[in-house]
């Protein structure tokens, strides 16, 4: 069991003891203080089959809810400070939880008894939760600023301004857990790296995705030098495809990078560490758990319109009922999307070619179907398998995304999110005909990003439905 496996196991077994721990002083203040059974009340708590029952089902529940919070994500860079608050935002907002469904139905004597028992089971839970955690976090600390424990880094960019970040980062008072494993050099002018006299060049950046898997890299520091500002956008997306990586960057590149950045602690060397999270932990959850139930719901109640959609398609023109294609999705990675065949057979033969208002290539039925968007029904299969969400940029082909990105680089920033069925864009601007109408319907793509949170995807989505019921597809 590697590290990260064996600190996670730790703070789940942690928590699921303190849950427990906290459930069982529960039920007994209720019997000793509220019931005012005494000491012999105890010997009805061990006989109570509803504190069995709560003693299974209570810290599971808990556990569900650090999990959505994203508790157990990156559990071996956790700060003692987030640890607290964390920690008590969940002892909160589960203690209400419980209060509703387990307490308020009670019999009390006394109306302030309900309150006595919810404030008791806040300090208790939260009491015997965060001391644990605040102990394993404190550990892992203090083996991170000892060199015990660091996380395997790259450093891209070989020139001077790399190896001095490379000097900052191993001279800063307080160490912060880079352990570089290599360099990969952007320079192509052949000039030797001052990087190569601490650390090996492990090559160049088409390199990068296999170098992060067989060497567990997880971080990736930008350093480049002043005439090379322009290739981060080149370089961004590429460090995207490589996974979840933490990424950052020397203090310059501020003014290139748009969305949210945060700086790194005051104690640690000045870089500016790119938020890949658009959204807290726990609503990223909430999203997916979202997007599960209402596609497959979505899929139950709309079977008898796919069915009658499908077999119109067939009968009205020939050809497949479905089509698929290859479209790229979160991270740069490509993937089949699919939707009811709109279009005749072969409407491609020439190329590829973005539909337009009277394009004979559309079917009869295939017009009808765009206004009122039945022919993305099917990518609800794409939500369910977690290639797309519901709501999301519409994911595009490479071959337009990379005229695309000739006028718009910053277009690459919607592959931080997954792809969706519907989005801003195309509630406000619709299908697009051409590349300008695709960088024109991209600001608001762009809009949705920098204000992503699930109130914006259900006002996105009962505009959607709005267009729908109106027929005012494009």
């Amino acid at each position: 069991m590697d590290t990260k496996r064996r600190q996670r196991a730790k703070y789940i077994a942690s928590d699921l003891l303190s849950a427990a721990l906290a459930w069982t002083a529960l039920f007994s203040f209720r019997k000793l203080a509220l019931e005012e059974a005494g000491w012999d009340g105890l010997s009805s708590v061990v006989a109570d089959s509803n504190y069995w029952l709560g003693l299974v089902v209570v810290p599971l529940g808990w556990l569900a809810l650090y999990v959505i919070m994203g508790s157990y994500r990156d559990v071996l860079r956790r700060s003692r400070v987030k640890e607290l608050v964390e920690t008590l935002v969940a002892t909160l907002i589960g203690s209400v939880v419980l209060f509703f469904v387990l307490i308020i139905d009670d019999e009390v004597p006394r109306l302030v008894d309900y309150y006595r028992s919810f404030l008791f089971l806040l300090a208790v839970h939260f009491t015997l939760t965060y001391l644990p955690r605040l102990a394993i976090t404190s550990q892992t600390v203090r083996r991170v600023h000892s060199r015990l424990l660091g996380f395997p880094a790259i450093m891209i960019g070989g020139g001077n301004r790399a190896m001095q970040t490379y000097l900052d980062l191993e001279n800063q008072e307080t160490y912060s857990g880079e352990q570089f494993v290599g360099y990969v050099d952007i320079d192509t002018t052949g000039r030797p790296s001052p990087l190569a006299k601490v650390m090996p060049r492990l090559g160049t950046m088409d390199d990068l995705p296999a170098l992060v898997t067989r060497l567990g890299v997880e971080e990736v520091i930008l350093a480049v030098e002043e005439s090379q500002r322009h290739m981060i956008w080149q370089l961004l997306p590429a460090v995207n495809r490589c996974g979840e990586l933490i990424i950052k960057l020397t203090p310059d590149a501020r003014d290139i990078i748009v969305g949210s950045v945060r700086q790194e602690s005051i104690f640690h060397s000045p870089l500016i560490t790119l938020d890949t999270r658009l959204m807290p932990e726990w609503q990223y959850s909430v999203k997916r758990i979202a997007d599960v139930v209402l596609s497959a719901l979505a899929l139950v109640v709309l079977s008898p319109v796919f069915l009658i959609t499908a077999a119109i398609v067939k009968l009205s023109s020939p050809g497949p009922v479905f089509y698929a294609q290859e479209r790229v999705g979160y991270r740069g990675r490509p993937f089949k999307m699919h939707k009811f065949r709109s279009m005749y057979v072969d409407a491609e033969k020439a190329g590829p070619a973005l539909s337009k208002d009277d394009d004979p290539r559309i079917t009869p039925f295939g017009r009808f179907m765009r206004k009122v968007r039945l022919d993305e029904i099917p990518q609800f299969y794409n939500v369910l398998r977690g290639t797309m969400s519901i709501v999301g940029p519409r994911p595009e082909r490479q071959f337009y995304i990379d005229q695309i990105v000739q006028r718009a680089p910053e277009y690459l920033l919607l592959q931080r999110i997954k792809p969706g069925i519907t989005s801003w864009g195309q509630v406000k601007y619709g299908y697009a005909s051409n590349v300008d109408e695709m960088v024109e319907r991209l600001r608001y793509d762009l809009l949705y990003l920098d204000n992503m949170s699930l109130m914006t995807d259900i006002k996105i989505l009962c505009y959607t439905v709005l267009i729908i019921l109106q027929g005012r597809g494009k």
